[in-house]
């Protein structure tokens, strides 16, 4: 577990060292100016939050932060930015995670995570920090929304204070950290198997099978955003499909069921030519085998 080095770190680094692992979070060194582990050895087994080996550690080379999640009990939603964009041209931009996750709460009906410790990125985008749930939460890309990666166990993130040649990691807000429990529903699509095609139950008849026919469409589009490249057409189109049996069984309106489609194809960075053609055949297809309701 050592590590090497020639000057000790700085009064910031070591004070947001210290702090973090007086949170109860498992701390460890990476490499300065860099986001690899500094550790000879595993350094989830050997992050701590021992304020003494802290102060050994960064008492050789001014390290960056790192934090492994699994042990710290934390999940952090880790909202990237496409490569090759400026975030400060177009904060929160189609090509943004942070754009995924608001399109994923728009279409699953929930507020936006916001208000728990957040730590703003070098690249332009952030890490939102959460007290992991009870059952499992295992490292993912990508899975719920396209540029939106989940740290948990088995993963770290590097933490608050730590410098790049990207630039700086800052924590927003003056006061301690105040991370919230995971909200339920996203625990639920990190963990939960989605239904195959083949088991999904038919619309059920009236009122019912139109609240079957908006909760379909919130999670085909939310399917669509996640989608990633070399799977995004073929997503859209298997989506367009589906809720086009939907709109041909009368239990959903065409032209809302195309702008959320739309939207979610912009979100996952698939060209606005190309969504609108896949679009239109797949509901055409979908249009010719109407999801008939279970009283049919």
């Amino acid at each position: 577990m050592s590590v090497s080095g020639l000057s000790p770190a700085g009064p910031g680094l070591l004070s947001s060292a210290l702090a973090a692992a007086g949170l109860g979070w498992h701390v460890f060194p990476c490499a300065p100016g860099s986001k690899r582990p500094a550790l000879k050895g595993n350094w989830q087994e050997l992050a701590t939050t021992s304020p003494d080996q802290v102060r050994s550690w960064w008492s050789c080379q001014p390290y960056n932060i790192g934090i492994a999640c699994g042990p710290s009990a934390l999940v952090v939603i880790d909202l990237d930015v496409a490569a090759g964009r400026d975030p400060a041209a177009s904060p929160g931009g189609p090509y943004s995670g942070e754009a995924s996750l608001r399109l994923l709460c728009q279409v699953r009906g929930q507020r936006y995570p916001a208000g728990t410790y957040t730590v703003d990125t070098p690249s332009g985008g952030c890490h939102l920090y959460f007290s992991a749930p009870a059952i499992p939460v295992r490292n993912s890309a990508g899975k719920i929304g396209t540029r939106i990666d989940i740290r948990a166990d088995g993963g770290y993130v590097v933490g608050a204070g730590s410098r790049t040649g990207a630039g700086s990691y800052v924590a927003r807000g003056d006061v301690l950290p105040l991370t919230m429990p995971l909200p339920a529903w996203i625990t639920r699509l990190l963990t939960d198997r989605p239904l195959s095609p083949q088991a999904a139950p038919l619309p059920p008849p009236g009122a019912q099978g139109r609240a079957y026919a908006l909760a379909a469409l919130r999670e085909e589009t939310r399917k669509v955003a996640a989608a990633q490249p070399g799977t995004r057409n073929d997503a859209l189109n298997r989506a367009a499909f589906s809720l086009g049996q939907l709109v041909a069984a009368g239990l959903l309106l065409p032209l809302p069921v195309m702008t959320s489609l739309a939207d979610a194809a912009a979100c996952s960075g698939l060209p606005d030519d190309e969504a609108r053609r896949t679009i239109r055949s797949g509901m055409a297809a979908g249009a010719k085998k109407p999801r008939m309701t279970a009283a049919s």
